[in-house]
């Protein structure tokens, strides 16, 4: 599909992009395994021998935090008989992981430390015999991880999509991201094709209609036209609107590096591919995708706030509760559209419109990924 702008309307994937089990089959090796994924809080990893298991594609992930301090991760899979390491979601070891079927241990970095019997095994490679390692970075307080034997630049697929939102990608520090604390975070279970849930993030044409909350405070979402839509541009807040609140009531204390030019503006940025960032002066909210069938993804959504704030017990919830309506309006917009997909109607798709013509980019991409 190529991507033109001579029409007022451009078609959008076919239906089956959103239905067929093949296709996903696909995204899960050529995208979520293939590129940088966005997968725990690093908070989450408070010390060493703290976990927490993640679907990444087709594979479950186990994302530790080692001796020295610095975050690892590792395929949740014994290497003696293929067993599940870990099937917990998150906890904490003292000193290693071991299998609960024949006691296989490994310690933090990965190494196969102890065994039934090890001493018989004179000729076992215990670094060999390991867990398999996956690539990691820690960027914005989040740990990323990567399957890839080579993995893609981290500079050019994360921070540059920062950049390319935003004009450079060093704005972002003026929000402190990896400093915040984590003031609330909901996990939603969506029964939608993940590229739905990009797709409505990516666009406001959709705001007008199940959106009034959101555009109440910031107005210019009325007309359609996304903050995504612009390089560096912010939405501003309606001139009565105090704070990014449910009510439009003052919000939370300001982070202090957010610029003149920043504050009483929204920002939202999509990182490919299963991140979308949204940045307020009080505030960020992120979410993370998981996507575990062609019809099902889990997004997890954190409200990050100044430490001060989350350690005052002052009150968030008018904070929010403005993006958590969002989130709910959205997703369930998204949940209407997927048992279509694999009607007959929308075999060939259907169209964008002027103000989603940018979503015809993330569809060609889409189909380059997957061939």
């Amino acid at each position: 599909m190529t991507t033109t702008t001579s029409s007022s309307v451009i078609p959008t994937l076919p239906g089956r992009y959103y239905t067929d089990p093949d296709l996903f089959a696909l995204e899960q090796k050529n995208v979520f395994e293939a590129m940088w994924f966005c997968a725990v809080r690093s908070s989450d990893l408070p010390r060493p021998g703290s976990f927490r298991t993640v679907q990444v594609g087709a594979e479950s992930i186990l994302v530790t935090r080692a001796r020295d301090g610095s975050a690892r991760a590792f395929f949740n899979v014994c290497r003696h008989r293929g067993a599940t390491l870990c099937t917990e979601e998150s906890g904490e070891v003292k000193r290693a992981f071991q299998c609960p079927y024949h006691a296989w241990t490994y310690d933090l970095d990965g190494k196969l430390v102890a065994a039934p019997n090890l001493t018989k095994m004179a000729d076992l490679d215990r670094v060999g015999y390991g867990l398999v390692k996956v690539h990691v970075r820690e960027w914005l307080g989040y740990v990323w991880v990567c399957l890839a034997d080579e993995p893609p630049s981290f500079e050019q697929d994360v921070q540059g999509a920062v950049a390319e939102r935003l004009g450079t990608v060093e704005l972002i520090d003026n929000y402190d991201v990896p400093n915040l604390e984590v003031g609330r975070r909901i996990v939603y279970d969506v029964r939608a094709n993940w590229k739905l849930i990009v797709e409505n993030f990516m666009e406001c044409y959709h705001c007008a209609t199940i959106h009034p909350e959101l555009t109440e405070v910031l107005p210019e979402f009325a007309d359609g036209y996304a903050a995504q839509y612009f390089v560096g541009h912010g939405a501003e807040f309606g001139e009565e609107v105090e704070g990014f609140t449910v009510d439009g009531s003052a919000g939370l204390d300001r982070i202090p590096g957010v610029s003149e030019e920043q504050d009483r503006r929204y920002y939202a940025i999509t990182i490919k591919p299963q991140v979308f960032i949204n940045l307020v002066p009080d505030h960020v909210i992120l979410h993370r995708m998981f996507p575990l069938a062609v019809d099902r993804t889990v997004v997890e959504c954190d409200w990050l706030y100044l430490p001060d704030v989350v350690a005052s017990g002052k009150d968030l919830d008018k904070s929010v509760e403005l993006f958590h309506r969002v989130n709910e309006q959205d997703f369930e917009a998204c949940e209407r559209c997927q048992p279509a997909m694999s009607s007959r109607t929308y075999r060939d798709g259907g169209v964008l419109v002027p103000s989603e013509h940018h979503i015809g980019a993330f569809h060609e991409w889409v189909q380059e990924r997957i061939g």
